[in-house]
């Protein structure tokens, strides 16, 4: 298939139009070969990820995140991504961690925020997201007990918490908070790691790309670990 026809459907779920100003997303390298029989769908394109598309013998990478600086290593291969027009597109990177969770479909609020309307025990809920992270964290500084209305944005959405407050949110989840971030939130946060907040958004690659095409995911973990006792 072309290469082109596939950014294209891309570009048709999750328009460029969307990404915001400082991104990179689409192509990060176009190579002279065009037709396209096998697909490696990757969060973050590195040179393991590199390694792992030559022996897997793929024609293209498909990424989240971009890359900002392409080493010259990495121009042997055709390599699109889809980074914040995904997450702000209905059914993208944070409505995908949604229905991963088994919660009811958030509505969009802003550019990034999704807001769901779902009432639970703080015991309850972190049991359901600690089987997606296990380097989950949390912040209850009001040591409240239930919630209602929870926000949501995967990756780094620290800088939208008071958005979520003014939204009448009792809890966010994302990835990456910050110690004093964390010290004075209004509301309580979930911290599920940025990897696994957005880890699925693989699986919208997947579906958007053609049955005749071959597609695998790449091998990729957390680079963060735990200490087990």
């Amino acid at each position: 298939m072309d290469k082109y026809e596939i950014a294209k459907t891309i570009e048709t779920f999750a328009p460029l139009e969307l990404a915001e100003s400082w991104d990179c997303s689409g192509w990060l390298v176009e190579t002279d070969k065009i037709d396209v029989k096998k697909i490696m769908l990757a969060l973050t394109v590195t040179d393991d990820i590199i390694r792992q598309a030559n022996e897997q013998n793929c024609d293209m990478i498909i990424s989240h995140h971009p890359l900002f600086f392409v080493p010259l290593t990495y121009k042997c291969k055709n390599i699109y991504c889809a980074h914040t027009n995904m997450d702000k597109a209905q059914g993208g990177t944070t409505d995908k961690l949604i229905e991963v969770l088994g919660l009811p479909k958030g509505h969009h609020c802003g550019d990034f925020l999704r807001i769901v309307e779902y009432e639970t025990t703080i015991e309850n809920f972190l049991n359901r997201l600690s089987v997606l992270s296990p380097n989950l964290r949390f912040v209850n500084n009001k040591n409240i007990s239930k919630i209602k209305k929870i926000a949501f944005c995967a990756g780094s959405g620290s800088e939208f918490i008071n958005e979520a407050f003014e939204y009448g949110c009792d809890a966010f989840v994302t990835g990456d908070l910050k110690f004093h971030t964390a010290l004075e939130s209004p509301i309580i946060l979930f911290d599920i790691g940025h990897f696994e907040s957005e880890i699925n958004v693989l699986d919208v690659f997947q579906s958007l790309i053609s049955s005749d095409i071959e597609a695998v995911k790449a091998v990729e973990n957390s680079p963060f670990r735990q200490i087990k006792s």
